[in-house]
């Protein structure tokens, strides 16, 4: 057998988004399993309809469609589609970004793998520097890309208990120390895996303490304003010199072209399109050039807020209302749902881990996703961790239902075995 490097090990070996993605691909390729386990973005006509109406008129137009696919971007992406953005963002909402301070990447995943080993892990002096993650639980694709050991530090969360079945998970501020060791903060929001969306005032803080320690606050935009907009509750855009914000057109509706957007100061921007001219040569062109007329004419905003965003909050409400139905006896709380495509389920008296309830209900046909992958870099012991599970109400209605109902069953059954 040949012999792998340190590096081919760490990236096949034990990791949680690798998991997933196996589970997926096999449960896709067996057939019969309810899909409430990925992260895969619901397909909305609508949304479509306009997205092939674009890629017509590029393919109507000789030059366009040969611009798609035969010519190199520069490795910070398809110039119109970042001056189109960066216009955008400034008329709309006031930020002080021109093209400069926006680079494409394969895909949002690729993205954080750029900055978080840019910004952590090793340094040319010896010193390593970590991610923090201000409040745990975080996103199961951030646990795996570090380059070196340990590239994390979480931060257990205030836990808020709201009427009779819902919680809400708050940034514990005072339980926050930046040490010369962190090299940044990320947190998502809304927050996969949990719909948790932070405050204005949340997201101002953790922007207050980048800048008092002269490191970056990472935005993970991938479901948030100004698109695809996937929040049901109040939350402005921002960024700053200070911040770093991640978007994606993948929930918009384009998962398949792998578009990450980057938004930062020059210096970061600089690096991250260095990198990728060292990787990629150019990311892909498919994604910005599809959009640039969308943005430009405002009509991703349009589709994100009249569009998107009471798609998913049906969903939510349906998959709500049939944990309620079919939860009823048991002691679980759900997240408040406030965006995302997620329900994150906790039940406090599990008698098994959630890695184990994964199991057995992979077996009854119905895959999620066990919630203690979900707490990268979180040091101390913590029976919630292996309380919770993710799932996603993305996919067809009838199917979360029966789901859900299988998922009550299933816990019921534990629960008379002890």
């Amino acid at each position: 057998m040949t012999e792998l490097s340190a590096f081919a090990q760490r990236f096949s070996e034990g990791a949680g988004i690798l998991s997933l993605m196996d589970d997926l691909g096999n449960a896709l390729a067996t057939g019969g399993m309810i899909m409430m386990g990925g992260g895969n973005p619901g397909h909305i006509a609508e949304v479509q309809q306009v997205l092939r109406d674009e890629l017509q008129h590029i393919i109507n137009d000789p030059e366009e469609f040969q611009k798609l696919i035969g010519v190199y971007d520069p490795p910070r992406g398809e110039k119109q589609f970042l001056q189109t953005l960066a216009n955008m963002l400034r008329e709309e909402y006031g930020w002080a970004v021109g093209p400069e301070n926006i680079c494409l990447t394969n895909g949002s995943q690729g993205g954080f793998f750029l900055l978080f080993n840019m910004l952590a892990g090793k340094f040319s002096d010896n010193r390593d520097k970590k991610i923090l993650l201000p409040v745990a639980p975080e996103y199961i694709g951030y646990a795996d890309l570090g380059l070196s050991d340990n590239l994390f530090r979480a931060v257990k969360p205030r836990i808020e208990f709201i009427d009779n079945d819902l919680f809400k998970y708050r940034v514990d501020f005072d339980a926050i120390t930046i040490t010369e060791d962190i090299g940044a903060i990320c947190v998502s929001r809304p927050t996969n895996p949990t719909g948790n969306v932070l405050t204005d005032e949340e997201v101002q803080g953790l922007a207050a303490l980048a800048r008092e320690h002269d490191i970056p606050l990472i935005l993970d935009n991938a479901y948030g304003v100004p698109f695809p907009g996937i929040i049901y509750t109040e939350a402005t855009p921002f960024w700053n010199e200070h911040v770093i914000v991640c978007m994606s057109l993948s929930k918009f509706g384009l998962p398949a072209v792998r578009t990450g957007i980057m938004i930062a100061d020059e210096h970061i921007i600089s690096t991250l399109s260095g990198i990728n001219s060292i990787l990629n040569l150019a990311p892909g062109s498919v994604g910005a050039m599809v959009s640039t007329r969308i943005v430009a004419n405002r009509e991703i905003i349009r589709l994100s807020n009249d569009v998107i965003r009471p798609f998913y909050q049906h969903k939510m409400e349906n998959a709500l209302s049939c944990v309620r139905e079919f939860f009823s006896g048991i002691d679980y709380r759900v997240h408040v749902p406030e965006g995302a495509m997620f329900l994150w389920i906790w039940f406090q008296d599990l008698p098994v881990s959630s890695r184990i309830l994964y199991e057995r209900l992979k077996k009854r046909k119905v895959l999620v996703v066990s919630g203690d992958y979900f707490f990268p870099g979180l040091e101390e012991e913590w029976s919630h961790t292996g309380e919770c599970i993710r799932l996603t109400y993305s996919q067809d209605e009838a199917d979360v239902r029966q789901g859900l109902q299988i998922i009550g069953d299933e816990v019921r059954l534990l629960l008379t075995e002890q």
